[in-house]
C-alpha cells in the first residue's frame, strides 16, 4: 500500500469538510472581523492538532493489531457508509444537493441575533465539528497502515488549498463538486472499512492482498451509482404515475 492511496482520499474527504467550515467562517467574519473568525478557527485546528496526535500515541500503545484494525474497520464502515447514503439519496433526487449559499445565509441570520462573543463560538464550532470527520480518517488511515504522514498531509494540503482558494474569491466555495467527491470517498472509504474489518475477524491476509482494495472500491462505487439511477427512474415512474 503506498503512500498515495492514503494521501488521495484523506484529501478528497478533508476537502469537503474545510469547503463547509470555510462558509462558516466566512460568515461570522463579517459580523466580527476576520482577526476575530480567523483566531477561533484557528483555536478549533489547534485542539483537533492535538487530539491527533494523542490519539495516534494512545492507538498504538498495548492495542493489539486485530483488535486495531476491527475498532479502525467498524469505524470507517460506519462513516463511509453515511456518506456514500446522503450521495446516493443526493444523486436520485430524493434529498437536496449540500447548498453552501444557503448555509451561508442560515449562519448570517443566526448572527445577526448573537453578540460577539457567540459569534466566536459559532466559528469555533463550525471548524470543530467539520474537523472531527477530518480527524477520524486522519487517525484511522494513518495509525492502521503506518503512513500518519501521509494522511496528515492530506488533510492538511486540502485545507490550505480550500483557505488559498477562499482567500481569493471571498465566497462560498459552491463550485466544488461536492456530491461527486462524496461518491467517492465514500466507496474508498467503505472499501478500507471492510478490508479491514474482514480481516481483523478472519484473523489473516486477503487472497489479493492490498489488490483487493480497488476491486472492493469498484463494487461499492458501481453499487451505488446503480442504486442511486434504480431510485431515479422508480421517481420518474412514480410521477408519470
Amino acid at each position: 500500500m503506498t503512500d498515495w492511496t492514503i494521501f488521495v482520499p484523506t484529501f478528497l474527504a478533508a476537502s469537503v469538510e474545510w469547503v463547509e467550515a470555510f462558509t462558516i467562517v466566512l460568515a461570522v467574519s463579517l459580523s466580527i472581523g476576520w482577526p476575530r473568525a480567523v483566531g477561533a478557527a484557528a483555536a478549533a485546528l489547534g485542539v483537533l492538532a492535538v487530539m491527533t496526535v494523542a490519539t495516534g500515541g494512545a492507538l498504538r500503545l498495548g492495542v493489539g493489531m486485530a483488535s486495531l484494525e476491527l475498532v479502525i474497520g467498524v469505524l470507517l464502515l460506519l462513516f463511509g457508509a453515511r456518506w456514500l447514503a446522503k450521495a446516493i439519496a443526493r444523486s436520485a433526487g430524493l434529498k437536496a444537493l449540500h447548498d453552501e449559499d444557503k448555509e451561508f445565509a442560515e449562519t448570517r441570520e443566526a448572527l445577526s441575533h448573537g453578540d460577539r462573543h457567540a459569534a466566536w463560538l459559532i466559528a469555533f464550532k463550525g471548524v470543530m465539528l467539520e474537523g472531527l470527520e477530518v480527524w477520524l480518517i486522519v487517525v484511522a488511515l494513518g495509525v492502521k497502515t503506518a503512513h500518519p504522514l501521509s494522511a496528515t498531509a492530506g488533510a492538511l494540503v486540502a485545507l490550505l488549498a480550500v483557505v488559498f482558494a477562499g482567500a481569493i474569491i471571498r465566497a462560498p466555495l459552491r463550485r466544488v463538486p461536492e456530491n461527486a467527491i462524496k461518491f467517492v470517498v465514500g466507496a474508498m472509504i467503505v472499501s478500507f472499512g471492510t478490508f479491514w474489518t474482514l480481516e481483523s475477524m478472519a484473523g489473516g491476509i486477503w487472497p489479493m492482498g492490498d489488490w483487493a482494495l480497488p476491486l472492493l472500491f469498484a463494487f461499492y462505487l458501481a453499487g451505488g451509482l446503480a442504486t442511486a439511477a434504480a431510485l431515479r427512474a422508480r421517481r420518474a415512474r412514480e410521477a408519470v404515475q
